[in-house]
């Protein structure tokens, strides 16, 4: 089968869109590749043909590719939607039952899939490797690849051990992909591959998506933000296409329904204190119907490819260039003129400016909360989470550090958690990634960098687009 073939057969596509035919005709003729290409350009496809077109050699089961993905959701949705057209894939990852991810640790063995999407931390199970050993592994595809590189805006620690990882497997043709990277970060990437720039061929499609109009309005207080949702709103209302409206607090976006709620204004909520099954019933509804409104967190996003989406709002300022870019980025993927409106109200930096602070803890707070749990672990396991938080956080009940003290930790396999029942197993010391403060004081300044770089952006007077591709090192040919 022909790569255009697999395209007809399985997709229902004519014609391959801009650089996916080059990328795929590399990866077939075994080349290693960047793919930078815009959210909703068709990303996937290019590993998910050569995955479908490789030969199967008598009595050898198929050739497998092994895609790497960080996100547990995305990593579902793509599986379930390949599987509905007949394409021989799964994921195996944290979400699965022990019975159900054995199940699938024969299956893999028996030479059954041609994709199977896992997380990085899925390497650190011995057993998954023995089964890896018993395939031959023709693709290994990084998805979000930014991922990899700690100058990256979403950082998986797992993501450098990438060079290990293709060791493992034998070292097979890598293709690696992202919507968004700096200069810094393409470079990043391909030295955390292992790989040499000389060796890595990149297609970089560019960040321009000519049917969005990029706009900031400037607000003070509620009621002008207020009238500008209503604003895009009765824009749209006329349509069949579907809208976003991005807040950064939970508690934002409810004060805002509500009002919404008060004027009649029909919607859905979204957000990481619902249950999931509840987010999951949102999503498929906002997915499934015809002009629909959602108010969301940023934990909103990742599998919607709604292709009717006309306009994001986002009612507070993100906290990069990289998360704003990225998710107005699911609009108008029809091709059609979209609206991406960013309400800019100074007062919302300094929510930005307190999650960087509780994204960043430093050397101090790591020590403090390893010291508890290598002092204390019956105490905590016993009375629970809030029973350390209470004793790092007399005076500030709102401070998220240990969060995000755990959760790296976690990355970074010095801890493994079960949280229902709580348990805890320390496993090793902290790393100087955790520990050291130059590198912690180092990572926080770069986040802080990239929120200024989003706010330059906002209160440029010029071409706002020109100063995007300035920012993640691309020419700008507008049209």
């Amino acid at each position: 089968m022909q790569p255009l073939d697999a395209l007809k057969t399985y997709f229902g596509y004519s014609s391959f869109r801009a650089q996916q035919d080059a990328v795929i005709q590399r990866v077939l003729a075994e080349g290693h590749s960047l793919v930078i290409m815009p959210t909703g350009m068709g990303k996937s496809l290019c590993f998910q043909i050569p995955a479908l077109v490789y030969e199967q050699e008598a009595g050898k089961p198929s050739p497998l590719t092994l895609v790497i993905s960080p996100l547990i959701a995305l990593m579902k949705d793509q599986v379930d939607s390949l599987q509905a057209k007949g394409i021989d894939a799964a994921f195996i990852n944290s979400s699965l039952s022990r019975r159900e991810r054995e199940r699938r640790y024969r299956a893999v063995a028996r030479g059954e899939f041609r994709l199977l999407y896992v997380t990085p931390e899925r390497f650190r199970k011995p057993d998954f490797v023995e089964v890896l050993s018993k395939r031959e592994i023709k693709l290994l595809a990084v998805d979000e690849a930014h991922c990899i590189s700690e100058w990256g805006h979403d950082f998986r620690p797992d993501y450098t051990r990438l060079r290990e990882f293709r060791a493992i497997v034998g070292d097979p043709t890598t293709i690696a992909l992202t919507a968004t990277a700096t200069p810094d970060v393409q470079a990043d990437i391909v030295r955390q591959l292992g790989l040499t720039t000389d060796e890595v061929e990149h297609f970089h499609q560019g960040i321009d998506r000519p049917n969005l109009k990029l706009d900031v309005a400037e607000v003070w207080g509620d009621d002008e933000k207020l009238e500008q949702i209503l604003k895009i709103v009765e824009k749209y209302a006329d349509s069949d296409g579907s809208g976003i409206v991005y807040f950064t607090l939970i508690r934002r976006l409810s004060e805002f329904s509500e009002m919404l709620r008060q004027r009649g204004v029909e919607h859905l909520s979204y957000h990481g204190d619902l249950e999931r099954g509840h987010r999951r019933r949102v999503q498929n509804e906002f997915m499934g119907e015809k002009n629909s409104l959602v108010l969301a967190t940023n934990a909103f996003g990742m599998g919607i490819d709604k292709e009717d989406i006309r306009f994001v709002l986002h009612a507070e300022i993100p906290g990069s260039m990289e998360s704003w870019y990225q998710e107005i980025g699911r609009a108008g993927r029809d091709g059609e003129p979209s609206d991406c409106l960013l309400l800019y109200e100074e007062a919302d930096l300094t929510t930005q400016m307190e999650f960087i602070r509780w994204s960043n803890p430093d050397a101090e707070f790591y020590e403090r909360v390893y010291h508890l749990l290598t002092h204390e672990l019956e105490k905590i396991e016993a009375f629970g989470i809030d029973w350390i938080r209470e004793k790092l956080n007399k005076k500030q009940k709102r401070d998220h550090r240990l969060d995000t003290t755990l959760a790296m930790m976690e990355r970074w396999a010095v801890i493994d958690i079960e949280w229902d029942p709580l348990r805890i197993a320390v496993n090793s010391e902290l790393p100087p990634a955790l520990s050291d403060e130059g590198l912690l004081a180092g990572k926080l300044q770069r986040d802080q960098q990239k929120l200024y770089a989003l706010v330059q952006c906002v209160r440029h007077e010029g071409d706002r687009k020109e100063f995007i591709h300035e920012y993640f090192g691309l020419p700008y040919n507008p049209a």
